[in-house]
């Protein structure tokens, strides 16, 4: 890759608003099923707004495969499908969330 993309890393403060909530709701990080409607629309203003993801893009092979990998079990749950759904509406980038059986 030429470059280095803008980090997607949530920061501390956004990992906080989402235990917060996750605590809230009773749950634990590997146990939630969505993320917080407020970490949803503070992450993407704040990190994936300025986050270059063309590098990304541009390393994927026309007919390759790319996994972004989570600790999650619901891809809903991860801050990586604000990633994926950023690169597919953006990028036409086709993406499908493997789901566990």
């Amino acid at each position: 890759m030429s470059g280095s993309p803008t980090s997607t890393v949530p920061t501390t403060e956004l990992r906080r608003l989402q235990y917060a909530e996750d605590a809230r709701r009773g749950v634990g990080k590997r146990s939630r099923h969505e993320l917080a409607a407020e970490y949803t629309r503070r992450y993407s203003a704040e990190i994936l707004d300025s986050a270059d993801l063309t590098p990304i893009v541009s390393a994927l092979s026309s007919g390759g495969v790319a996994a972004l990998f989570c600790v999650e079990r619901d891809a809903e749950a991860c801050h990586r499908s604000l990633i994926a759904r950023r690169l597919a509406e953006q990028h036409r980038v086709a993406v499908e969330h493997l789901r566990p059986w």
